[in-house]
């Protein structure tokens, strides 16, 4: 929260608007510009409350003009005050800068510069922020999403992995000298993705909800392969298994509606 007592430079530096953002004194505008972007070389965790985050190769992120556009500012502002501040922000991790592609169907246009903010980053932009009912819901979203992304992860890295790759060791012994055995894992892959509702490519960005469908999924297409015969046999024995399985939940759920 801002401190009222903020000394003379910071007080020159930018103006708070309604929403109790620092902004630039010279923007006239401070609403959300649009739509948010997301990079073409990041993946996204969609979560709860209009929040979308971004996942890196070392962690999970959010998109400045994400920010902007839920705290109804401008998103240059927002930068405008990522950059004053760098060096605060790089006390609590890499500052991340990403730059969008042009917009324009035959090339070119200019392209936009956003940060992708960690989570201790994304706090502390809002701690510049008055307790406004806008900032004060944001900081319920953001820790809402944090967790959820945090328990996704920690989901699939001690339940998930272990139970992908005891699928595919034993997929591995059905199909041993086979020419095809690439395709049996790919087929297999492509069944539980469509069981637990994920795009291909996917699985490491899926929300808490997919991953657990998904070891539930592996759980069950492990026991039907190591119950079958050679890869040929093992195929339809996943399918069914899972087409059931999935028909299951789905009454569960219709039951509770």
């Amino acid at each position: 929260m801002t401190n009222t007592n903020t000394n003379t430079n910071e007080k020159a530096a930018g103006a708070i608007n309604t929403n109790g953002l620092h902004t630039d004194t010279n923007s006239a505008d401070f609403r959300s510009h649009g739509a948010v972007n997301q990079a073409h070389d990041s993946k996204t965790i969609a979560t709860p409350d209009d929040l979308t985050l971004t996942t890196t190769p070392t962690e999970v992120r959010i998109d400045s003009r994400l920010l902007a556009r839920q705290l109804s500012n401008r998103h240059k502002a927002v930068m405008t005050l990522i950059e004053r501040y760098a060096d605060r922000f790089k006390a609590h991790g890499q500052l991340t800068f990403k730059k969008t592609v042009g917009k324009r169907k035959q090339g070119g246009g200019n392209a936009e510069r956003y940060a992708l903010l960690n989570e201790d980053q994304s706090y502390f932009l809002l701690s510049l922020s008055r307790n406004t009912d806008t900032v004060v819901a944001l900081k319920s979203k953001l820790i809402k999403a944090f967790g959820q992304a945090r328990r996704a992860a920690d989901i699939r890295k001690t339940e998930y992995l272990p139970g992908h790759h005891q699928l595919h060791d034993a997929l591995h012994v059905l199909a041993a000298g086979s020419a095809n055995e690439r395709h049996v894992h790919m087929n297999v892959n492509k069944l539980l993705n469509k069981f637990a509702g994920i795009d291909a490519g996917q699985r490491a960005s899926a929300a808490l909800p997919q991953q657990a469908l998904l070891i539930v999924g592996q759980l069950v297409a492990t026991n039907q392969a190591q119950g079958a015969t050679d890869h040929h046999d093992a195929y339809p024995r996943i399918k069914n298994s899972l087409q059931a399985l999935q028909g299951v939940l789905a009454l569960e759920v219709a039951n509770h509606e």
